[in-house]
C-alpha cells in the first residue's frame, strides 16, 4: 500500500544500506534527509539534531552504525566503545529529538541485528525469542534497542533485526568477490553453521513497507525466508556457482580467528537459523526469497 508522501530523516543514510533505502523512498515519492557527519544538500549533522531538534518530518529511520566486521579495525576497546556509540548513541540522539518534537514523527524504525539470538545449528528463532544477554554483541543490541524506546510517545515503533546483507557495492559480498572471484573462495571453519542473510533491496523493502503500513510495530525479522536452511557452506557453494567458480578452500577457523579477532569471528563462524515471522504475517513480500536468485542478481 502507498500512501502519502512521507518527508523522512535518515540516521546513517550515506551508507551501504542507508543509500538503497533512500534510492527506494525517493522512487517511491517520499522526501529524504540525511543525519550524517557532514551537512550538505538534504543533510543534517548529528550536532545540528542535538542543538535545533528533529526537522519537521513524519517519520525517522537509524540505520547508523560502524561496520564491525571491518577487516583493518584491529578488534580492542577504542574499536569496541565506536562500535556502541556509533549505534547506541546516534539511536538516542533520535529518539531524544522525536520525544521532544512539537509535532512528533508517525513513525520510528531502527535496523538491529540477529546477533541478538544465540547461535545454534539447530535452534530456530522468531521475534518472540528470547535472547539480547549472552555475549559482546547480543548485549549491543539490547543496549541499542533499549536506547529507541520512547514511554509514552505516540510515534509508532518499529525494530527490524537484520541478518547479513548482501548487495553489489558493499556489505559481507564485497569483501568476498575477489577471492571467489579468483577460484580462491570457500566456507568458513566448518561450513555447518547457519548464515542467516537478506538481500538489500529486501532490507530497504521491508523498512519502507514498515513505515507505509500504519499496522506494522514491533520486532521484525530482516532475514529471507528460505535461509534458516542456509548454512556457511551452501552459501560459498551459491556465490561460487553465481560466478561459474569453484568453492573449493575452505578458510580455516584460526585464519578467520586472526583476521578479526575471537569476538568478532564469533560471527563468522557461528550462526543463527532466524524465520522472518512477523515480517511475512505483516504483508510484506520478498523480492528475493532463495539465494541463488539474490546471488545472481548481485554478481551479475
Amino acid at each position: 500500500m502507498r500512501g502519502a508522501a512521507m518527508r523522512v530523516v535518515v540516521g546513517g543514510g550515506t551508507g551501504f544500506v542507508g543509500r538503497a533505502l533512500t534510492q527506494l523512498l525517493r522512487s517511491r515519492g517520499h522526501q529524504v534527509t540525511h543525519v550524517s557527519r557532514q551537512g550538505g544538500k538534504d543533510r543534517i549533522t548529528w550536532e545540528e539534531l542535538s542543538h535545533s531538534g528533529l526537522p519537521l518530518c513524519d517519520a525517522v529511520v537509524n540505520l547508523a552504525g560502524e561496520n564491525v566486521l571491518n577487516p583493518f579495525r584491529r578488534w580492542g576497546d577504542a574499536f569496541c566503545r565506536e562500535v556502541i556509540s556509533s549505534r547506541v548513541e546516534t539511536t538516542k540522539a533520535l529518539a531524544e529529538a522525536i520525544a521532544a518534537a512539537e509535532q512528533p514523527p508517525r513513525a520510528w524504525v531502527l535496523v538491529t541485528g540477529v546477533g541478538f539470538y544465540r547461535p545454534s545449528p539447530t535452534a530456530e528463532y522468531t521475534e518472540d525469542s528470547p535472547g539480547g544477554d549472552f555475549d559482546f554483541f547480543s548485549r549491543l543490541v539490547s543496549s541499542w534497542e533499549a536506547a529507541a524506546l520512547i514511554p509514552g510517545s505516540p510515534t509508532r515503533g518499529v525494530v527490524v533485526r537484520s541478518g547479513v546483507v548482501l548487495g553489489r557495492d558493499g556489505g559481507a559480498i564485497s569483501q568476498m568477490l575477489l577471492p571467489f572471484r579468483l577460484g580462491l573462495g570457500g566456507p568458513m571453519g566448518s561450513g555447518l553453521q547457519p548464515f542467516p542473510w537478506i538481500h538489500i533491496q529486501d532490507l530497504s523493502g521491508i523498512v519502507c513497507h514498515a513505515l507505509e503500513k500504519e499496522s506494522v510495530q514491533g520486532i521484525l525479522n530482516g532475514v529471507a525466508p528460505s535461509s534458516p536452511g542456509t548454512s556457511n557452506g551452501t552459501f560459498a557453494q551459491e556465490l561460487a556457482a553465481a560466478l561459474g567458480r569453484p568453492a573449493l578452500l575452505p578458510v580455516p577457523a584460526w585464519a578467520v580467528r586472526a583476521v578479526f579477532g575471537a569476538e568478532r569471528a564469533v560471527m563468522l563462524l557461528e550462526g543463527q537459523r532466524v524465520l522472518p515471522k512477523r515480517t511475512l504475517e505483516s504483508g510484506y513480500s520478498f523480492i528475493f526469497p532463495e539465494l541463488p536468485a539474490a546471488l545472481r542478481d548481485i554478481v551479475a
